[in-house]
């Protein structure tokens, strides 16, 4: 072989060589490309799914599900604070855990689809809480212990009324603690006893307070039927009156019952203090504490006294 072959055989294998390095070149450039591209779909990803879960947006299917629970608090707001954001494009609203407590914050341009009903009307920036009786009902934090009472008193008027009754009054009694720091000394004489002094000192005193008290008349009769009962229906005084005038032979003429707050609360201390606690920082929120509240109705009486 002369050297002139020789040369374009080395010429020929150098070329080989060169394709084939062109070639994985051109295969590891479209691997990388391919593999940048799909690091980049999965961060892009991974990105919508922590701005998913930092958002948490409630869409249509999900609030109808039969799996989806209704938090007891919805907080109503405009639907513009999160315009603009992806992740909740389409979304009714967002859930959100406060302090423990899990609250439902509803666009207002959601709200008849919610089907929910809010005491009073409902409107923006306004905390709701759930009617004790009705999952489908909330009702506005300021108002939810003067809308259960009117709710017992009317209660308490209709047992009467359904029992025969010529007139009922209705009266409540709130205990409320005064504070008191300073302390008070009594001296004086005692009848047979001799010279008496006393030291009294304390943080606190209860004093009952007269509040609120309401008499309905009505024609009265002879014929009791059973009444339909809710906040009362596990109060044993209601019960025992009931069962007395129902009995048959309706000898009952007067009774006048003391019904404890404590047998017809509204909501638990427990539940008031989540409430305060969950609304702390929250535009909307109740004016005057729920806990509060709860604890002055604990240590309210409604005195029942009715008349056949």
């Amino acid at each position: 072989m002369d050297n002139k072959e020789i040369t374009e055989e080395k010429k020929g294998k150098q070329t080989k060589v060169l394709n084939k390095v062109v070639a994985f070149g051109k295969k590891t450039t479209e691997e990388i490309s391919k593999n940048v591209k799909v690091l980049s779909g999965k961060a892009k990803e991974n990105n919508y799914e922590r701005r998913l879960k930092k958002y948490n947006p409630l869409f249509e299917e999900e609030y109808f599900s039969e799996s989806f629970k209704l938090p007891n608090m919805v907080i109503i707001v405009d639907d513009a604070v999160r315009r603009g954001i992806d992740v909740c494009e389409g979304a009714i609203g967002w859930r959100q855990n406060n302090n423990g407590m899990e609250v439902l914050y509803l666009y207002d341009e959601a709200i008849e689809l919610s089907g929910l009903n809010f005491i009073p009307a409902p409107s923006c920036d306004t905390a709701y809480y759930v009617d004790t009786f009705d999952r489908n009902r909330y009702i506005k934090l300021d108002c939810v212990f003067g809308k259960a009472h009117e709710e017992k008193l009317a209660e308490l008027e209709h047992i009467a009324y359904k029992l025969g009754a010529k007139s009922c009054t209705i009266e409540l009694v709130e205990s409320s603690s005064q504070d008191e720091s300073e302390s008070k000394s009594m001296s004086g004489k005692g009848k047979g006893i001799g010279n008496v002094s006393a030291s009294i000192s304390g943080n606190s005193v209860n004093k009952d307070q007269r509040s609120g008290r309401t008499t309905t008349y009505f024609e009265g009769n002879n014929a009791p039927s059973y009444p339909q009962l809710k906040w009362f229906a596990n109060d044993n005084n209601i019960l025992g009156l009931i069962e007395m005038r129902c009995s048959g032979n309706n000898s009952i003429k007067t009774k006048t019952l003391e019904l404890s707050g404590a047998s017809s609360a509204t909501m638990s201390q427990t539940a008031a203090y989540g409430i305060d606690s969950a609304v702390a920082k929250v535009k909307g929120g109740a004016s005057m504490s729920m806990s509060k509240q709860a604890k002055k109705e604990l240590q309210s009486k409604l005195i029942f006294i009715v008349e056949f």
